[in-house]
């Protein structure tokens, strides 16, 4: 029998499940139907040329009347989301395309569904692939290499294409696809999280920028244990690194960054690190900081940044000690769609000075003496920073993808041979170069920076960060940055974290905190209760501009281990503004909007149910404390203005008899309420005999609805944290008890359903409360 390819070109056409995506599509552009487990519905696209260049420009058709989602790289380092509808709106540096192809006329049929095709541009061979767009309408792929010397005139694997009728799982299939394909990197769910994600973290960087020195470290250990919320994980940021800069050059015009010229002097720690100013040869300055950290204020991980290239202006040559490094002073070259889109100043300044690289072929023994070191301190990881600059130094080197790759194979294997708790944190690295040639880093930052000073950046955070994780979060798990606890913004950044499945972590200074927030995030064990996907915007999300379009909220969905979490944002007024190539407040006073919330916005909520739940849930909205039961299919309205937010937590009801149904809800007061549930089994009376552990009759329960009710069954939870906790019961439970000893007692409110009593803080960490509710 024939198989009808699912994407295919006909007439000039490439049609995806029988739906046109691009006309016009040139005869030099050839699709290769994949081939292999996983890659039978998808499709690559390749395009051959009449001569050999290093830069190629493919046009490949035309996108008219669609709407798309791409993420794409607005500089050097970071990416953000753009939406748009015509083959014009695709920026330079797009890395992913989610385009959607329905019959709007007809609405969505069982037989005539929306489809969802992802374009994912590749790297083949030393080259790497990007989209772009024209004024023709024209969808073109950029091919280059980023070395004069290496030259091709064809690729067949250029662009990988994938569709079907979900949008996640078709992300994460042509991923998984890939990966098969490729074979030069891992998806998210092959890779080891490191432990440090599941604790509250401090990062150095906000606080003291490079002016950390050891008693600072200490103060901020300090300052947030005192008031509740004890870091469990340290991030050294930039300042603790032995550096010199060049002599400064009078006539130079780019001074304003000169500092990123700086360049690495030795692997140890500069004097700040050591204490009293002085050294001592017994015990290394950064020894005792870390001992003290994780003696004295109990840190369990310790993590200390450096860039890809040592530092920003890389590795001095001929440093003392350094020698066998080989480095030479390399001259960064930028793309062309790097430089169409935001200039940036450490560019500028290393394009004057210069940087110090370590050859490929040492880079390994360089990576692994610091982390050695580091390591034989006490250090248990590194955030590896400034990566994408390897990209720009190819030249020389068989261009910027085998660079990068000979950069990034070194890193991985020196983490794994000294931090075995697979202990990296990835930055300034949203380039496919790197993505695609990470088999073990598991934890990337997701967006640019968190810029305490800068208003326009608060919103556009929150949203980059979500729409960059469709993509990232298949490969690592997204990192939303650090922030302020005492800031105007700070309930919104917390609450954003709260939803993201990533590491929470302050650059508070000491003494400046808000441990009423930080409460809502941080158990007194120093724990988090971290939601278990990426968050990512849902569905009717996906293609709307939630920074931009003025009417529509971000809504971003995960799930804990039994329910889902919508957290909705108004993230409009700001975003990047390709006029005036940089971040800006495009609308200082956007409006007041309204959206709506249903348990179908929780993509994967059909993963912690179990086969016989009937679509109904118990919504609590943490933010205002209503709880609501919400019938199948039905939605909840929500309102905010501009740098609000609400949770809202979505429990999957079970019905325990034919009267009787439950919900857990988790801790209250905690942003991640849900995160705090961990199991729950329900034992019929039927199966068992109907008695209670302490040897009571239900009947003699003042609190039971009926003089005579027998209890109907046992719901056991396990739980951990401590607090208000809240379950909905839709009859007043018989008696409830925590940790297996007496009852407790609870509160009911009949009207709502709502079921609440106070956990005690337990005595040792990550404790989880066996709860028994009767009913």
């Amino acid at each position: 029998m024939t198989v009808t390819p699912k994407i295919s070109i006909s007439d000039g056409n490439l049609v995806v499940h029988g739906k046109t995506i691009l006309r016009s599509v040139p005869d030099n552009i050839v699709l290769t139907p994949g081939s292999g487990v996983g890659l039978v519905t998808g499709a690559f696209i390749g395009a051959t040329a009449d001569r050999s260049k290093s830069l190629h420009v493919f046009p490949v058709g035309v996108l008219e009347g669609l709407r798309f989602m791409c993420c794409f790289r607005f500089k050097l380092w970071w990416m953000t989301q753009r939406m748009g509808t015509y083959g014009k709106d695709i920026p330079l540096e797009t890395q992913f395309m989610l385009v959607e192809n329905k019959d709007a006329s007809e609405g969505e049929h069982d037989d005539n569904p929306t489809i969802y095709t992802v374009f994912l541009p590749l790297l083949e061979g030393p080259f790497r692939a990007v989209l772009q767009g024209n004024e023709k309408n024209e969808v073109e792929i950029c091919l280059e290499s980023g070395d004069n010397a290496v030259e091709t005139n064809q690729g067949l694997h250029l662009v990988y294409m994938h569709a079907g009728t979900n949008p996640f799982e078709v992300i994460y299939q042509a991923v998984k696809a890939l990966e098969k394909h490729m074979q030069s990197f891992r998806h998210r769910e092959e890779k080891k999280l490191p432990s440090f994600i599941d604790w509250f973290g401090w990062c150095t960087w906000d606080a003291f920028y490079t002016d950390v020195t050891a008693e600072g470290v200490d103060e901020g250990l300090e300052s947030l244990s005192q008031g509740g919320t004890p870091p469990r994980f340290l991030i050294i940021d930039d300042g603790w690194q032995q550096i010199g800069g060049e002599a400064k050059d009078s006539n130079c015009v780019v001074q304003e960054g000169a500092q990123f010229a700086n360049r690495l002097t030795g692997i140890k720690e500069n004097e700040k690190f050591q204490k009293n100013g002085k050294s001592n040869e017994q015990v290394p300055g950064l020894k005792i900081v870390v001992d003290e950290a994780k003696q004295h204020h109990n840190v369990k991980f310790v993590y200390v940044w450096h860039a890809l290239a040592g530092y920003w202006g890389g590795v001095k040559p001929a440093a003392a000690g350094m020698e066998h490094y080989d480095t030479t002073l390399a001259y960064p070259v930028q793309s062309p769609g790097v430089l169409g889109n935001q200039p940036d100043i450490v560019m500028d300044s290393l394009a004057v000075h210069g940087l110090g690289l370590v050859h490929p072929k040492k880079v390994f023994n360089f990576y692994n003496e610091l982390h050695a070191y580091l390591a034989s301190c006490g250090v248990d990881g590194v955030k590896v920073d400034v990566q994408n600059i390897i990209e720009t130094l190819g030249a020389g080197h068989g261009g910027r993808v085998s660079l990068t790759r000979a950069y990034n194979q070194a890193l991985e294997a020196s983490i794994a041979r000294n931090f075995p708790d697979n202990g990296c944190i990835s930055c300034m690295c949203h380039n496919t170069d790197g993505i695609y040639s990470a088999k073990q880093t598991a934890v990337v930052r997701a967006s640019d920076d968190f810029y305490p000073r800068d208003p326009a950046s608060h919103t556009i955070h929150i949203s980059s960060v979500a729409y960059n994780s469709i993509f990232l979060g298949e490969f690592m798990q997204p990192d939303w940055d650090m922030f302020h606890s005492l800031h105007s913004a700070a309930d919104y950044h917390a609450a954003a974290r709260s939803v993201g499945g990533c590491p929470i972590y302050v650059s508070d200074k000491p003494g400046h905190h808000n441990f009423e927030l930080l409460k809502k995030l941080v158990l007194p064990d120093g724990s988090v209760l971290r939601a278990q996907l990426p968050g990512r915007p849902t569905r009717d999300c996906l293609f709307v501009d939630t920074a931009r379009d003025g009417i529509s909220l971000l809504k971003i969905w995960n799930v804990n281990k039994c329910t889902g979490v919508v957290g909705v944002f108004n993230c409009q007024g700001a975003g990047w503004c390709k006029v005036e190539k940089k971040t800006r407040i495009h609308d200082a006073s956007p409006g007041t909007l309204t959206g709506s919330v249903q348990a179908t916005d929780v993509d994967a909520l059909a993963q912690v149910v179990s086969s016989d739940w009937n679509g109904e849930t118990v919504v609590y909205a943490q933010r205002s404390g209503e709880v609501i039961r919400l019938p199948k299919g039905a939605s909840l309205p929500v309102t905010l203005k501009v740098l609000e937010y609400e949770l809202f937590h979505f429990s999957p009801l079970k019905e325990i008899t034919e009267n009787i149904s439950f919900a857990p809800i988790g801790l209250l007061d905690m942003f991640n309420t849900g995160g705090a549930v961990e199991k729950i089994e329900v034992y019929s009376a039927s199966d068992k005999k109907p008695e209670l552990l302490d040897g009571e009759v239900a009947s003699e329960l003042s609190t039971s609805l009926s003089e005579n009710r027998s209890p109907s069954a046992t719901i056991a939870l396990e739980v951990r944290g401590c607090g208000r906790f809240g379950a909905y019961s839709s009859q007043r439970p018989l008696k409830c008890k925590v940790g297996g000893g007496a009852e407790i007692n609870f509160e009911y409110e009949p009207a709502t359903g709502l079921l609440t009593f106070t956990l005690p803080v337990p005595q040792q960490e990550m404790l989880r409360w066996p709860i028994e509710i009767q009913v």
